[in-house]
């Protein structure tokens, strides 16, 4: 028994160590991404603690938290995105969600509120006049994402989203939630791959 606490000790007291050696060795540069990396393998050594907020792990491609609103930019006489000066964001070409409805049906907390847009005569069209996700109900569970017939919503990678106030700031609107493909594709490029696999497949 003695031995055995004295192992542990031992073992805990040689992580300290090696932390602090690890800590001058990169003296200057202990938050460098390329570091980071390498402290969180298992090439690493000393603390596998991760330092937030200054050091942060990259989300796996399969990271669930708030959906978001898949659009598609308008695009210059060149194909170029064409970019909103004021938020520095690609402007919204098309809307890729139809607003029909199916995500809000299979949402267990009925958190997505949609109200479709209709033309000057008063007819329904395919696309959301308004959009909201309360994200202090949604439990990030994607369904919405897996039954959306479209691919038009899918689970983002932001989840540092806590503020002073719930009632108005965290109740998302189609503006907060809507993110070009170009985002789509970075944080989730194997679906990305097979969605434009299947899309090509279906215009042959």
């Amino acid at each position: 028994m003695p031995l055995g606490l004295l192992n542990g000790l031992r073992y805990t007291a040689s992580r300290v160590v090696k932390t602090y050696l690890g800590d001058f060795k990169h003296l200057g540069r202990r938050y460098d991404e390329k570091l980071f990396k390498e402290r969180q393998s298992v090439r690493g050594s000393g603390i596998f603690t991760v330092q937030y907020p200054e050091e942060r792990l990259i989300p796996p491609e399969n990271f669930r938290f708030i959906p978001f609103l898949v659009y598609e930019p308008a695009l210059d006489e060149n194909g170029q995105p064409i970019t909103d000066p004021a938020t520095g964001k690609p402007v919204i070409g098309k809307q890729r969600c139809t607003a029909c409805g199916i995500c809000a049906k299979v949402c267990p907390p009925q958190c997505i509120w949609i109200v479709r847009a209709t033309t000057p005569e008063g007819k329904p069209k395919p696309q959301p006049a308004e959009f909201y996700i309360d994200i202090d109900i949604c439990m990030n569970c994607g369904l919405c994402a897996e039954f959306c017939p479209f691919d038009s919503i899918k689970m983002d990678h932001v989840y540092e989203l806590a503020g002073y106030e719930r009632y108005i700031s965290h109740v998302f609107d189609i503006h907060a939630l809507s993110k070009p493909a170009s985002y789509h594709a970075q944080i989730h490029p194997t679906d990305w791959a097979r969605e434009e696999a299947e899309r090509k497949a279906k215009k042959k």
